[in-house]
């Protein structure tokens, strides 16, 4: 045993799903350490969740654009005393447009945001999670099941996220880590308004609020299940997605983003 206190460690916890992940687990008992940029909005969330009688959470921040970003946040924990037991990756970002208009260096950062950030955080801290008995949510997306055209890079990077996390799932279930990606459909925050999505995001059925999302995460991390699909919908739009053609799938992605981009342009 290291002899350091388990901590829940979240990132993009500014705003979204990461402030609705950072109450489900603070309302389950875990202590918390928070990262994102934004130190104002972490602070009040910090505040929020000790005024509520829970553990006063950690507040890290940090850009995780930066390289030594990650071991920073490692050094600021062991330093604190505390190690992850639950590591959540929640800090990404999405851009509308087809990729060889949009700016290729955002489109750039993205990829190092979604998919090495993440898959830093994912392995740098195995060790404890093993130790504490803990697991690892990564936060995906419905968008990680299709081909995107109109937010190609986008997608791919959540096809990455859904790939590596049922894959840790299969190779740390022996260390007795659990592993989950969370794949959830529309979900209304300031995810649309970074991405340059200006109409509504998709039919009722398939939207579902931060906090509902939050709750079928962390419950099916604690249950151990591989993948969480938010939402009936989204559940029978994956089913659906198995057994259409791809080409009509690619068709169909086309179709909607082509209207996306013409109704933010009217």
């Amino acid at each position: 045993m290291s002899g350091l206190r388990p901590i829940t460690l979240i990132t993009g916890a500014s705003a979204g799903i990461g402030v609705a992940l950072a109450r489900e687990f603070a309302r389950n008992g875990h202590a918390l350490a928070l990262v994102a940029r934004r130190k104002e909005r972490l602070l009040s969330l910090a505040d929020e969740l000790g005024a509520s009688g829970g553990h006063k959470p950690i507040v890290i921040a940090a850009d995780l654009f930066e390289r030594n970003a990650v071991r920073e946040v490692a050094q600021v924990l062991e330093a604190m005393g505390v190690e992850p037991q639950y590591v959540v990756n929640n800090a990404g970002f999405g851009l509308v447009g087809v990729a060889s208009s949009l700016d290729r260096a955002e489109q750039l950062a993205m990829i190092d945001l979604n998919v090495r950030v993440l898959t830093e955080l994912s392995l740098t801290f195995v060790d404890s999670m093993a130790r504490q008995r803990g697991g690892l949510l990564n936060v995906g997306s419905m968008a990680g099941f299709l081909p995107g055209p109109g937010m190609a890079v986008y997608y791919a990077t959540k096809a990455y996220v859904m790939s590596l996390s049922e894959a840790l799932h299969s190779e740390l279930k022996p260390r007795g880590v659990r592993v989950t990606v969370l794949c959830p459909g529309p979900v209304p925050t300031e995810f649309a308004a970074r991405a340059g999505i200006k109409e509504g995001l998709a039919p009722g059925l398939l939207t579902q609020s931060a906090g509902k999302v939050a709750r079928d995460g962390y419950r099916g991390l604690m249950n151990g299940k591989r993948m969480v699909l938010p939402g009936l919908g989204n559940k029978l739009v994956a089913l659906a997605i198995r057994l259409v053609p791809r080409r009509l799938l690619l068709r169909a992605v086309d179709s909607r983003q082509s209207k996306r981009r013409a109704n933010q342009q009217a």
